[in-house]
């Protein structure tokens, strides 16, 4: 297939004229992508009624879109509201695997941060702005940051002048078109808008001196206070990779501080990363069904890929919600999916293989996103462009396991009709980061932030049993055992037996040993890496039934809520990290 629908200007979130769609293009996914932008312009979350006015699409149609979506696991409805779900972020990685860099060089921006001290971000072109593609963050009270996804204008960035230097006349032209119709960069919404003009009219002007030293400054363009140095990362034949940044503040650097204080560091990095690009392996050519590593599209179709089983889920989506579910919308973004690690490029029919899809809904939803930006095609091949980002990443990147977790414990705190919680372990203690009540005459409410000895809790042991066996002995060996109840533990020999037991079983049941009348069973929930981050809890009266029943009753019911959070913990925590809260 070649490019016959040339992609819109990727700039802004705001198009001077909006591109007329081709003929063969999916309209319903033309919807389904403007109702996911709209929700990531709010913040993540909205009404149903605010997505139509930010769309300019009827109630109906939103209704419909945010039924699919949620179907999908990409957005949460709660009545009239609808929320981003982490889910979503697969489409971000699929983009973000083919691109490679964030796996390549986010380490090497991570040191960079550790040893400038200061936040450093790794940026690449999209049409005449720039996004984010990794952030290593300097926790401070004024902190300085963007989230990964993020769409700035190159004009008014420390990354822009270097990466405009590769821009081509049509670019500029585009640039200029842009600031005609947003004076004011309404259509970046990660930013305040613009006060004054400087910036455009200095703009080609630092471009080329950019290209003549090789890095550029920020002195307060995006908003007072705020100041960068960039450099740019090049891949062997001389383009421009991505650019690395330092972002400061001016209480602690002016911007010539910063270039005098940080350039070496930031230069000697930059060698490094190159070097990085040079010895990296080719990417290996995966195609096919069968030949691809790493499972994609929607957790609903994980291990249904292929013709079959794409086309029983979506037959199974439309039988349960009828008109409500728009086949064509979850064809079309289930395409991106098709795209990650090992498959930066893809021809229409790998697309289709890998998907399930038929050919020619293939080649539909490929010249809609394309017309949308969001693919680009070169011959045959079809490539993912960082306009994929807009779709949910850059507030999901900012979730947080508490905020991930929340759906899920309300979930099963409905289905068992018992307190649940989320807790962590803190030294000696756990510490309960989500907490959901079951709304009962006699109920347990555990506070958010409030910390119990780990050793008397079903939590606190399940974590405990997770470690290390070496940090396991040596957390038995200091911790202070005491009788809270006539039936706490206090036996160190007993206790790392429990532990021995909970680790071959999964789970911890305590009865009685924190309070009298409190029972408690909870399973770990695991990282990407497998590590136990936390545990899920349910708390009850030890009145209610006996211990056996409530491990054949409770256990199963904690276990699918772990799985369903880890699923979504593995998809947000690819490329982010994911903090507690």
């Amino acid at each position: 297939m070649t490019s016959t629908h040339e992609a819109p200007p990727a700039g802004s979130a705001l198009s001077p004229v909006p591109p007329v769609p081709p003929e063969e293009a999916v309209t319903p996914l033309i919807r389904g992508i403007a109702v996911l932008r709209g929700l990531t312009d709010a913040g993540g979350a909205a009404t149903l009624s605010d997505l139509g006015r930010a769309t300019g699409l009827a109630r109906s149609t939103v209704d419909r879109v945010a039924a699919t979506l949620a179907r999908m696991g990409y957005v949460h409805l709660d009545g009239s509201n609808a929320a981003l779900a982490p889910r979503l972020m697969e489409l971000g990685n699929a983009y973000l695997a083919a691109l490679r860099l964030p796996d390549l060089l986010s380490g090497h921006a991570d040191a960079l941060a550790d040893a400038l001290d200061e936040s450093v971000s790794l940026a690449v072109a999209d049409g005449d702005g720039i996004r984010f593609i990794h952030q290593a963050i300097r926790r401070r009270a004024l902190s300085l940051s963007f989230r990964i996804g993020d769409l700035l204008p190159a004009e008014r960035t420390a990354p822009g002048p270097l990466l405009a230097t590769e821009w081509s006349a049509q670019d500029w032209a585009r640039w200029r078109e842009r600031q005609l119709a947003d004076p004011e960069d309404t259509g970046f919404p990660a930013i305040p808008r613009r006060a004054h003009d400087a910036a455009t009219a200095d703009f080609p002007r630092r471009v080329e001196e950019a290209r003549l030293r090789g890095w550029a400054l920020d002195d307060q363009l995006i908003e007072p206070g705020l100041v960068a140095l960039s450099v740019a990362v090049r891949t062997p034949d001389g383009r421009i990779a991505c650019v690395a940044s330092a972002v400061s503040h001016t209480s602690r650097h002016s911007a010539d501080s910063l270039r005098d204080s940080l350039l070496p560091g930031l230069r000697t990095a930059v060698t490094t990363m190159e070097r990085e690009l040079a010895i990296a392996p080719p990417p290996e050519r995966l195609s096919g069904p069968n030949g691809a590593s790493g499972a994609s599209g929607p957790d609903a179709l994980k291990g249904l890929m292929g013709p079959t089983g794409l086309a029983a889920w979506t037959s199974a989506s439309k039988q349960e919600l009828g008109g409500e579910f728009i086949t064509s919308l979850a064809r079309g973004l289930t395409a991106i999916t098709a795209f990650g690690e090992g498959r930066a490029e893809l021809t229409l029919s790998e697309v289709a293989e890998r998907t399930g899809l038929p050919r020619a809904t293939a080649r539909r939803a490929l010249i809609t996103l394309q017309h949308l930006g969001h693919v680009t095609v070169e011959g045959r091949a079809f490539r993912l462009t960082p306009r994929i980002l807009s779709l949910g990443f850059p507030p999901l990147s900012k979730a947080t396991l508490t905020h991930i977790a929340r759906p899920h414990l309300t979930a099963l705190t409905g289905r068992v009709k018992n307190s649940t919680s989320l807790a962590v372990l803190a030294d000696d203690h756990v510490q309960c980061a989500l907490s959901v009540t079951a709304g009962r005459i006699m109920d347990v409410d555990i506070a958010a932030g409030s910390r119990v000895p780990a050793y008397a809790t079903s939590a606190g042991r399940v974590l405990v049993a997770s470690l290390p066996a070496e940090r396991r002995a040596t957390w038995l060996a200091h911790v202070r055992l005491e009788a809270l109840t006539p039936r706490t533990v206090t036996r160190p020999t007993d206790l790392e037996a429990i532990l021995e037991r909970v680790r071959d079983d999964g789970y911890a049941l305590v009865d009685d040993e924190l309070e009298e009348g409190l029972r408690s069973i909870a399973v770990p929930v695991r990282d990407r890496e497998g590590v136990v981050v936390a545990a899920v809890n349910v708390h009850m009266h030890s009145g209610r039934g006996s211990a056996a029943e409530c491990v054949m009753d409770i256990v199963p019911e904690l276990r699918a809520t772990a799985d369903s959070l880890e699923a979504d913990l593995h998809v947000t925590g690819r490329f982010v990290h994911v903090p507690v809260s």
